[in-house]
């Protein structure tokens, strides 16, 4: 931990509290906990609601964390430990994610500390740290993403053989997300966006009671969370037959996704990925129905960096699993969008989730 505070101090110490960044660094899942990290030590602080589960999680774990019960605000707790660690370095520093840190937050971390430390002893990070070791995901994590992958195809399988008009959305959804849990899921990764006819043109179309159509599109955005780790896919089907217009447009979009599947490998920079989607659908008339970012990272949150979006200049890494996910959206009409898992390898993608993308009529 070499590296320098924004004030030019030494970095001794680091203060976490976000939590998919505490579970990252010592599988702890509990919903109230901060760690601490020197260049000597990892210290869990939590409360006592997590005794048990901190010992079983942590404390049987390879993350070299010690486990610290406190009656409450480990996140305090954790910086005047880190604070004592440091008390003997003039110009040490404790730095803190301000992307996770609210001004509240951060002066209730100040006042606790005593007076002299209160100026000088935390600074921002420059960058993120932790989170940018979540970034790159090692054999094991693609492991369990490939894993939730798959069972977010199987849901969409199954799926396949539920949907039928006048169902609501709310019905669908629900089917969907018990499906979820019946088989494994923890959770899902977001709530899940169930969108059919003229509400398929909403990019974040959440399920509704409106009842499905004998004809239009249906589009299933949803994700599992399996082992901690988020899945995320998008197919658009058709109840009844397409129109010539609706068709043209889905294979538009299907052109446009695999085009920028294609384009995903190891040092590719994420706006050339997303222009190889944009440009398909710009020729083919439809560059202002396609109003969001190709794409994002996806992980123990389900949108992580990198983005991959116009002009975005970062370049793809193996380990990296992103989406990619254009759409075509007509307002008051229909919309499309389909969306892969890839992760990111030496030699291109590889997409997590294989359902059938062609046009399904059902």
């Amino acid at each position: 931990m070499g590296s320098v505070g924004a004030d030019g101090g030494a970095l001794a110490g680091v203060l976490v509290t976000h939590l998919p960044d505490v579970r990252y660094l010592c599988g702890f899942t509990g919903s109230n906990a901060a760690v601490g990290v020197t260049r000597r030590a990892v210290r869990l602080f939590t409360d006592g609601r997590y005794t048990g589960q901190a010992a079983a999680e942590v404390g049987g774990g390879n993350s070299g964390a010690k486990v610290q019960i406190v009656p409450s605000a480990p996140a305090v707790a954790a910086l005047q430990w880190l604070a004592a660690q440091v008390a003997d370095g003039e110009d040490a520093a404790v730095a803190f994610d301000p992307n996770h840190t609210s001004v509240a937050e951060l002066e209730r971390l100040k006042a606790a500390l005593p007076g002299k430390l209160r100026r000088k002893l935390l600074v921002a990070l420059e960058a993120p740290l932790v989170e940018a070791l979540r970034w790159l995901k090692d054999e094991d994590e693609l492991a369990i993403m490939a894993e939730a992958a798959a069972l977010g195809c199987d849901l969409f399988n199954h799926m396949l053989g539920f949907i039928r008009p006048a169902l609501t959305e709310a019905a669908v959804a629900a089917e969907l997300e018990f499906q979820a849990r019946v088989r494994g899921a923890e959770g899902m990764s977001f709530e899940s966006i169930v969108a059919s006819g003229s509400r398929s043109a909403l990019p974040h179309g959440r399920a509704t009671g409106a009842r499905l159509a004998r004809r239009g599109f249906l589009t299933l955005d949803f994700g599992v969370i399996l082992k901690g780790y988020c899945s995320d896919m998008t197919r658009t089907v058709c109840l009844g037959r397409p129109s010539a217009r609706e068709r043209e447009a889905y294979e538009a979009v299907l052109a446009a996704q695999e085009a920028a599947v294609a384009a995903v490998i190891a040092g590719a920079e994420c706006g050339a990925v997303d222009e190889a989607a944009r440009g398909i659908l710009r020729g083919a008339g439809m560059a202002e129905a396609f109003s969001h970012s190709t794409g994002h990272g996806v992980g123990i949150e389900i949108h992580e960096a990198p983005r991959i979006g116009a002009g975005q200049k970062t370049k793809l890494a193996p380990g990296m699993v992103i989406t990619i996910e254009p759409g075509a959206y007509f307002a008051g009409e229909f919309g499309v969008r389909i969306e892969d898992m890839v992760a990111v390898t030496r030699t291109g993608g590889q997409v997590l989730t294989p359902s059938p993308k062609a046009l399904i009529e059902l």
